[in-house]
């Protein structure tokens, strides 16, 4: 009992940290991408900096990297930008989420 207990909980602890890295880098990504013609580039860098950090910080190098270098292009050369953030999306779509196991039961 005690064991599916604590591979239960190792499981949500997994999927609490995919929530708050990669879910919450591919929204914050999404609103940046969609909503850039409003931001400055600035803003773009800064927001793009921290979604590399978000990454990162789930393992995720490639990506993050990719984001990061996005971050620095959209500084200089939006097209860069576009091309390199495409790239990190592509490579962060690539990773698998943390799948639930089908027969978990604790009592």
């Amino acid at each position: 009992m005690e064991i599916s207990r604590k591979n239960l909980k190792d499981e949500i602890l997994k999927r609490i940290k995919y929530v708050k890295t990669c879910v919450q880098a591919r929204e914050l990504c999404l609103l940046i991408r969609t909503n850039r013609a409003v931001l400055e580039p600035k803003d773009v860098h800064n927001i793009c900096l921290y979604i590399s950090g978000l990454c990162k910080e789930f393992g995720c190098k490639e990506p993050s990297e990719l984001c990061r270098k996005a971050a620095n292009a959209a500084l200089k050369d939006e097209t860069k930008y576009l091309e390199l953030c495409a790239q990190s999306c592509v490579k962060c779509g690539e990773s698998r989420r943390p799948r639930p196991k089908k027969s978990t039961y604790v009592a």
